[in-house]
């Protein structure tokens, strides 16, 4: 097994376990209470990042 083959399943090895690890311990996703992707014209204000907070 070469450096760069070794090195390259290594590093998806790890980034599997970080994925599991994160998905473990991560609370569930609670589709009612996220924002809406677009709110565009929908008459609901925008939320989310410091862009949209009022000043």
């Amino acid at each position: 097994m070469t450096i760069r083959s070794l090195s390259s399943t290594l590093f998806w090895i790890v980034l599997v376990l970080f994925v599991a690890w994160d998905w473990s311990q991560s609370p569930p996703i609670d589709v009612r209470q996220e924002p809406p992707l677009a709110a565009a014209g929908s008459g609901q204000a925008a939320s989310g990042g410091h862009c949209s907070l009022a000043r």
